[in-house]
């Protein structure tokens, strides 16, 4: 017998600027790549899914990983500058990037 529960996931891509926030009702059991075909995010913002990472609240996860009721799946950009060569810049003109170690 075929299994008819339901859970909700929210599917969260963001650009400067403008933020895609979805929620949607998917079967349980369903994969992540399964949810953002569903959500329409690929076809919408162009994603290709060997590029952009793929996490749950910020942890990284492969596209079979099984959503659970309340996930919120967030596709990340690729890095458009590397954070050590900013630190490095910003350190020679005496600034930080806005953390205080304490």
């Amino acid at each position: 017998m075929a299994n008819d529960k339901k859970i909700r996931v929210e599917i969260a891509y963001v650009e400067p600027g403008r933020q895609d926030l979805r929620t949607l009702t998917v079967p349980l059991g369903s994969d992540v790549e399964y949810v953002l075909h569903r959500s329409g995010c690929i076809e919408r913002h162009g994603l290709d899914l060997r590029v952009n990472k793929v996490g749950i609240f910020g942890r990284l996860v492969t596209l079979d990983h099984v959503v659970t009721d309340g996930d919120r799946v967030e596709v990340y950009r690729p890095l458009t500058a590397d954070p050590r060569e900013i630190r490095r810049q910003l350190a020679a003109q005496g600034k930080t990037m806005g953390r205080s170690r304490g």
